[in-house]
Order: structure tokens, then C-alpha cells, then sequence
């Protein structure tokens, strides 16, 4: 069995008596899309903020290609290749696409945290290649022809986008996508569905939390379905269709 890129074993997060997950367990293989699903309440939100270091474990071991980081803080997680979008966006409406990008660079920098913006004590060698970085992630996520619009003036779906780029910017192993569906319409999902993998493509891992269904079973290539903070299945998009416990956790709504 090859090494996960990312390994969660047993984990358990409480608040006091509420139990919001439980022993839950699985991998992240290099190269995979995986997708985190479940009815509202069921763990996913409390999973990922775990993950990233927001909120520490209660028990329970994760591993970064192989390395244990329950313990680390954030940002120690994101340097080491664990990055994230969020269910809002996380912007600085007065930059420019470009500039916001840059900020999610500095993790990956050895110069000032503020040089990729402001241009402060640049480490020789790290402007030209930060560059390259940013323009591929501008080609990627489709933002280039409003790389240099303000935040605040770009379409709400541009910000969507953007907020992922910004998780692309730290070069993560492996990136949380939370929502990342939340207000887009149909040929927008459609658009995001051709990203998810294109980000696959480039050797980034992706573990998507969603509700849109069809974008779950269109890009992924195993599920994990949560209920009352346990895993109830486990499988690939055609496994989950046909899971009689899935099936039940969400009322007998078609998945």
C-alpha cells in the first residue's frame, strides 16, 4: 500500500458532552480526489476545521505524506503542504486578484511576510519565481483576464475561484476544498468540476466537503459519508449511489 498524502486515524472531536466526530477514519491518496459528504450536522465542517488546525483533536492521530501534524499549528500545517479554501470568502476586497494571490505565497517564502505585496527585503531568486507561480495559478483557476481588477469588483463566482487560488498559492500536497459549490450556478459548477481536476493534474491531491451532489459523483474518485459524526460509508461515486445507509441518511434523497 502506497504512503496517503493525507491519513486520518481514529479521530474524535468533542465540545464538552456533543460528540461532532467519532473515530472517524480514512485516506487521501496521491493523486486523488477524494469527496467528504453528509446531512447538515454530520461532522463534515468540525473534519475539515480539524484538519486544518482550527480546532485541536480530542484523540486521534493525522498524517501529512506519512508525518504526524495533530499537534501543529495552522500555519506549520499549511507550510508543510496542507492547504484550504473556505465556506465564505476570505478576501481583501481592496487588492487586486494578483496581490491576493501573493499573499497566499508567503508561507512557501524565506523573505519578509509582506514582500510578496509590498516588495520588503525580497529573498535574491524569490521574486521571478513567485511570479511564474502566480501567473500558472492564474491560468489555472481562469482569473487571468481580471488579474489586476480589484477584489471587491469581481464577479461573486471570480471570488469563489480566487479563494482557491489563494490556497494554491502556498503549494500544497494536498488541498481542502470546504463548499467550494456554495452559490455558483450550473456552468459554473461545471467550470469548477474541469478546475478540481485540473488541479489533480498538476500532482495536488483534493479532498472536496460539499452538498451538490452531482459535483461530488462527477469529479471524485471515492467518498467518505459521514452521519452523526461516524463514517456510515465508504466507496466510490457508483458504491455510494447504490448504499442503503446513505440512502437512509439522507431521507431517501437520490445521491
Amino acid at each position: 500500500m502506497t504512503t496517503a498524502i493525507l491519513q486520518v486515524e481514529r479521530l474524535c472531536k468533542s465540545f464538552g458532552g456533543v460528540h461532532a466526530v467519532r473515530d472517524l477514519s480514512f485516506r487521501v491518496e496521491p493523486g486523488q480526489i477524494l469527496g467528504l459528504i453528509g446531512p447538515n450536522g454530520s461532522g463534515k465542517s468540525t473534519t475539515v476545521n480539524a484538519l486544518a488546525g482550527i480546532f485541536p483533536v480530542t484523540s486521534g492521530e493525522i498524517l501529512l505524506a506519512g508525518g504526524h501534524i495533530q499537534t501543529l499549528p495552522e500555519y506549520e500545517r499549511v507550510a508543510m503542504g496542507l492547504s484550504r479554501s473556505f465556506q465564505t470568502a476570505s478576501i481583501f476586497p481592496e487588492f487586486t486578484v494578483r496581490e491576493q494571490i501573493q499573499l497566499g505565497c508567503n508561507v512557501t517564502l524565506r523573505s519578509h511576510p509582506l514582500s510578496s505585496v509590498f516588495g520588503l527585503g525580497r529573498h535574491p531568486g524569490e521574486t521571478e519565481a513567485t511570479n511564474r507561480h502566480i501567473e500558472d495559478i492564474l491560468e489555472l483557476t481562469g482569473l487571468k483576464a481580471v488579474a489586476d481588477a480589484t477584489v471587491g469588483t469581481i464577479t461573486a463566482a471570480e471570488q469563489r475561484f480566487l479563494m482557491i487560488a489563494t490556497a494554491l498559492a502556498a503549494r500544497p500536497k494536498v488541498i481542502l476544498l470546504d463548499e467550494p459549490a456554495a452559490g455558483l450556478v450550473s456552468h459554473e459548477r461545471q467550470t469548477l468540476s474541469h478546475l478540481i481536476r485540473s488541479i489533480r493534474d498538476t500532482g495536488v491531491s483534493v479532498l472536496v466537503i460539499e452538498h451538490h451532489m452531482a459535483l461530488i459523483m462527477d469529479v471524485c474518485d471515492r467518498i467518505v459519508v459521514l452521519n452523526f459524526g461516524s463514517k456510515i460509508a465508504e466507496g466510490t461515486p457508483d458504491e455510494i449511489r447504490g448504499d442503503q445507509a446513505v440512502i437512509d441518511a439522507y431521507l431517501g434523497e437520490a445521491v
